[in-house]
């Protein structure tokens, strides 16, 4: 048995490698490293879970590791979203958090997420001492100390408990919910059966405006989609808008840690410009300044932006925990990546898909135009940016350093007939072409697949750097 942690924790196939024997080894090992770091009498630890098959069991069990060890637990209630849930871990003053959920995965997938004391994804040097704790544990013959759930709560080392309260006071203090429900905006939220169900509807309920939502009932099989908020697994927010429920849509993951828009005519509005449409209305309208951050597979309309405002910009590998690290270490206004995991100046250093839906809102409300006529304006300023994603399934394991090496040493002249004027190895190889233009190719830090990106000045480029890409992965 081996756990490995990708880009944010570690996910595996339920049944098949995620079971509860491998689940409270590795709870185990967390416990070891909060003990490690914490001397014997540690605070306590939140955790929290998803909507997923099992999920609330799964959570149960790793409570129940964690109170062996002589660790207080506060499990949440009922499912709730990661932000929600590393939040609750700053906010209490826990030594660490556990989430059980596979973000936006398959409903095949589970997984745990590890977030540290400061509210965002644990440092890779505390995920490499989960891992280590992991093999000294194996090699010992050390199985998980156990407690009962009943008399762990008995004896207050297991406690239930609500986040939504202080995560929802927390964001009343960072979007105007006032402007969103006096502009009427007609909101549809689309939790994607996930764990942000319930929470929009309830932030925006409670300042007086309405919200229909749909896809919020539990289904651990999402519907027989991935719960991630892409145009192509969107279609049902699309038919909701057509059929005059609201004239906005908001869509949040499986554990609602990444943001996706559908606009008034059933258009896909993806992260990226979300993340541009945010940076301008912070520094424009907000008056706000600070380092921008982005990963490495995020539009350069961000560039831009920075260049036109004056503002540091840093590029990062691909993973919020990057994003996190920066946040943590200056004053960052804006962070995001390519998927929707964005946050902003005075949030947990964490992606978070119902903050954003709700400052995309507030960016409507007080632009006084529809989310449509936003993205063509902003287009118009500061694109074109033709963007495109392919998933290629990997038919054997890639080594990232060799491919890298090879890709960036046999980089081409030119692509698609524009010259590459640089080549970056920040996270895979990025080919940026003369025009700004790019292309990125790298194996993905959560699945068994090769992703080839693209942006592009104009369709004719953006089809041509695509097929180079995809050329060039299918012969890894």
């Amino acid at each position: 048995m081996t756990i490995r942690f990708g880009t944010d924790g570690w996910r595996a196939v339920i049944s098949e490698t995620f079971t509860f024997a491998n689940l409270r080894l590795l709870a185990q090992a967390i416990a070891d490293l909060i003990l490690e770091e914490n001397g014997a009498t540690p605070p306590h630890a939140v955790v929290g879970f998803d909507t997923r098959f099992l999920s609330d069991r799964y959570a149960i069990e790793v409570a129940r590791v964690l109170a062996g060890n002589g660790i207080k637990v506060l499990l949440t209630n009922s499912d709730a979203p990661t932000p929600a849930v590393s939040f609750a871990v700053r906010h209490t003053g826990a030594a660490a958090g556990v989430m059980i959920t596979a973000s936006h995965n398959a409903p095949r997938y589970n997984g745990v997420k590890l977030k540290a004391a400061f509210g965002g994804s644990a440092l890779p040097a505390q995920s490499q001492r989960v891992e280590m704790h992991l093999r000294d544990n194996e090699e010992r013959a050390r199985g998980p100390n156990l407690y009962e759930y009943d008399a762990a709560v008995d004896e207050g080392l297991i406690e239930r408990f609500n986040p939504a309260p202080a995560y929802y006071a927390h964001l009343r203090t960072l979007i105007d919910l006032d402007a969103i429900c006096n502009a009427n905006l007609g909101v549809i939220h689309d939790p994607m059966f996930g764990s942000g169900r319930g929470y929009i509807k309830s932030l925006l309920g409670g300042a007086g405006c309405q919200v229909h939502e749909i896809r919020g009932e539990m289904n651990p099989g999402f519907g027989g989609i991935h719960p991630e908020p892409l145009g192509k697994y969107l279609a049902a927010l699309a038919a909701a808008i057509q059929s005059g429920y609201g004239r906005v849509g908001i869509a949040t993951d499986g554990d609602a840690d990444r943001i996706g828009a559908m606009d008034g005519n059933g258009r896909f509005v993806d992260p990226h410009r979300i993340f541009a449409l945010a940076l301008r209305y912070l520094v424009e309208q907000r008056g706000m300044t600070g380092t921008v951050v982005r990963t490495v597979s995020t539009t350069r309309m961000i560039d831009r932006l920075c260049r036109r405002y004056g503002l540091p910009l840093k590029e990062t590998p691909v993973g919020f925990n990057h994003i996190a690290d920066l946040m943590l270490a200056e004053d960052v206004l804006i962070g995001g990546e390519e998927s929707g995991g964005i946050s902003i100046q005075g949030h947990i250093p964490e992606g978070d898909g119902i903050l954003m839906g709700l400052l995309l809102l507030e960016v409507i409300a007080k632009a006084g135009q529809p989310l449509e006529a936003l993205v063509d304006e902003l287009e118009a300023d500061v694109g074109p940016a033709h963007y495109a994603r392919t998933d290629l399934r990997l038919r054997r394991p890639v080594d990232k350093q060799e491919m890298t090496a090879r890709l960036r040493d046999g980089a081409p002249k030119a692509i698609a007939g524009v010259k590459v004027a640089e080549v970056v190895t920040v996270d895979g190889v990025k080919y940026i072409m003369e025009d700004e233009s790019w292309l990125l190719i790298r194996p993905s830090g959560t699945e068994p697949v090769l992703r080839v990106y693209t942006e592009a000045t104009s369709e004719a480029l953006r089809t041509g750097l695509l097929k180079y890409g995809e050329e060039i992965a299918e012969g890894v």
